[in-house]
């Protein structure tokens, strides 16, 4: 499962995508996370599921891949719909005990939340499939760069957001690697009930907490050797470069918001 997890990683590629400026890229993909809130019905959703495949395939990256990759998140997704749909009261009543019902507007609020959280993580794994971890940084660098006037830190913010997201599929190696190592000494980590398999996973932990801090620390020692002193009076081998297609991605977001909310009234 572990190694599906596609959260943290990078495929080269020379699509339109892969092109763009990092900054216009992820400027897209926060105000998508803005604006999927605008969605309230299913042709809302549906339209942002074909501008979302749209973009997928723009990428030149598998829509099986992606589906694949989002298999781990999906209990969580499922039991936050559940609660949705237990717990919300409205329209026609289809089953009914306590607190607990079963609805008309539940059962459309899970659909919908359910359908909100599978485009935000589709196109939140587009942003790292397709855009190299040092230009993420450099990108939440230079979008940071105002806050500098009340002495806000954005190179050392943007230098730990790019560590964190480069080390996710690393940890899901290593996480695996010590799984395996377990397995072929008699563990089963699927085995017995919710609380057998989480006291299995303890042990786990202090073998990937004491490899984290090992290439925390060589990671520290590295950066010191080559003489790395913070941002200040840095200059970049990268610069970002704003292109015409950088700001018809802009535009073409600007669309989107006006079609939904044509598609909300």
């Amino acid at each position: 499962m572990l190694e599906k997890l596609i959260f943290g990683r990078y495929i080269p590629g020379d699509s339109i995508i892969h092109k763009l400026d990092p900054r216009a890229k992820l400027i897209a993909s926060f105000y998508f996370i803005g604006i999927i809130f605008l969605c309230n019905n299913w042709q809302s959703y549906l339209f942002m599921f074909i501008f979302t495949l749209g973009a997928i395939l723009l990428s030149n990256v598998s829509v099986r891949f992606f589906i694949r990759g989002v298999k781990p998140l999906i209990w969580l997704i499922l039991f936050t719909v559940i609660l949705q749909v237990l717990f919300t009261k409205g329209g026609t009543t289809y089953f009914e005990f306590g607190i607990i019902s079963l609805t008309e507007f539940g059962l459309m609020n899970g659909a919908f939340i359910f359908s909100r959280f599978v485009l935000i993580i589709f196109m939140s794994t587009l942003l790292t499939l397709t855009t190299p971890p040092l230009a993420l940084s450099d990108a939440i660098e230079y979008l940071l760069r105002p806050l500098k006037v009340v002495k806000f830190p954005a190179h050392e913010v943007s230098l730990m957001l790019s560590i964190a997201l480069r080390f996710v599929p690393t940890l899901m190696d290593e996480t695996e690697k010590i799984m395996n190592a377990q397995r072929a000494r008699g563990v089963d980590f699927g085995e017995g009930n919710l609380a057998q398999k989480m006291k299995a996973i303890v042990p786990l932990l202090i073998p990937l907490f004491v490899s984290s801090f090992n290439r925390a620390e060589d990671l520290a020692i590295a950066m010191e050797a080559r003489g790395y002193q913070g941002g200040e009076g840095r200059t970049k081998y990268r610069q970002l470069k704003w292109e015409k297609n950088d700001s018809l991605v802009i535009l073409t977001f600007a669309i989107v918001t006006v079609i939904l909310v044509l598609l909300r009234y």
